[in-house]
């Protein structure tokens, strides 16, 4: 049997509820709100988050019921992962697909939750709630966070 940890040994299909919920390193940065340019498809993040994004903690404040209360919320599947072209460069989901390796910073590699924090990866203390905005306002939020 091989020591090598679970993600390099499986893949996301393979995953048991738990693993593939620990993948999440807590950044954040899927709970923003995204602008694709109708021309380009390109994705821009906004600074602007899901109404149940906690800011300080980069967690969901109604995990169990997100997408009762939020129906546009994409609740991620290994099936989905690989259609979804906005999901950030730095998400253990999509570097696991990409058969890449998860960063020092991520929790299952550095044994602490908030080294995704110390490195800068997350929103912590860098989003306002989607409450706050009128989407007019939205391009005005734009942000390019790339790390």
């Amino acid at each position: 049997m091989s020591d090598a940890p679970f993600w390099k040994r499986k893949t996301l299909g393979e995953m048991t509820r738990d693993e593939w919920e620990s993948l999440c390193d807590g950044c954040g940065k899927c709970c923003l709100v995204k602008l694709q340019d109708p021309d380009t498809d390109e994705i821009a993040y906004t600074d602007v988050s899901c109404k149940l994004l906690d800011g300080a903690t980069c967690r969901c404040t109604d995990y169990a019921r997100r997408k009762k209360r939020v129906p546009d919320c994409v609740v991620l599947s290994p099936a989905l992962v690989a259609d979804l072209s906005w999901m950030p460069s730095t998400c253990a989901y999509r570097l696991v697909r990409e058969g890449k390796d998860l960063a020092w910073w991520h929790p299952l590699v550095s044994g602490d939750p908030n080294t995704v924090h110390q490195a800068g990866i997350s929103v912590r203390g860098r989003v306002i709630s989607e409450t706050l905005v009128e989407d007019a306002e939205l391009p005005e939020h734009v942000v390019d966070w790339s790390a």
